[in-house]
């Protein structure tokens, strides 16, 4: 499969693992084929997070295919040009994160989510963690900041906790205790 046309490519696998998660299949293994998983692979994607896209999509609404296939593009992106295509050798579990009520300037979740923002972009997620979960998205809404907008910004400013936190502050819509 081209990684030039990879949106493409992303589209009908998420198609095809749409179907059969419909049609009752779940797991990986049942949703993805070799082509497929090698595929991801190229991109810097694992088949669960794929997994959980679909999975959410199903069950909840949400997140769409084009929010999945822009995260997707922003962690390629990542995987090809600043990781020269090289794997994580480490992963990160919902332990190594901050608990989901931190707070950093009065925004709860924040540490948590700019951690995950991290360990997606370097492919570092374990297979119970996902960048756009529920909770995710449930602060993404109430601040109206786009999860691949946050990504984006991570990507940009991957060191500078300040300035990661400092943009959320000053873009956020929702009320933010001093």
């Amino acid at each position: 499969m081209s990684n030039y046309l990879f949106q493409q490519n992303l589209k009908r696998i998420w198609e095809k693992a749409d179907v059969l998660y419909k049609e009752g299949k779940r797991g990986t293994a049942n949703l993805f084929e070799e082509e497929d998983l090698n595929f991801l692979h190229s991109i810097g994607h694992s088949a669960q997070e794929a997994y959980d896209f679909v999975e959410d999509w199903n069950n909840y609404g949400g997140p769409d295919f084009e929010t999945f296939l822009m995260l997707a593009g922003i962690r390629r992106y990542y995987f090809l040009h600043t990781m020269k295509a090289q794997q994580a050798d480490k992963i990160v579990d919902t332990v190594d994160l901050p608990p989901k009520t931190e707070s950093v300037r009065g925004i709860v979740w924040l540490p948590r989510l700019i951690e995950k923002a991290r360990a997606k972009l370097r492919g570092e997620m374990s297979d119970d963690l996902m960048y756009g979960c529920g909770g995710d998205r449930d602060f993404s809404m109430a601040h109206e900041i786009h999860l691949a907008d946050i990504l984006q910004f991570v990507m940009e400013h991957f060191d500078d906790t300040d300035a990661i936190v400092d943009f959320i502050a000053v873009n956020s819509k929702a009320p933010i205790e001093s």
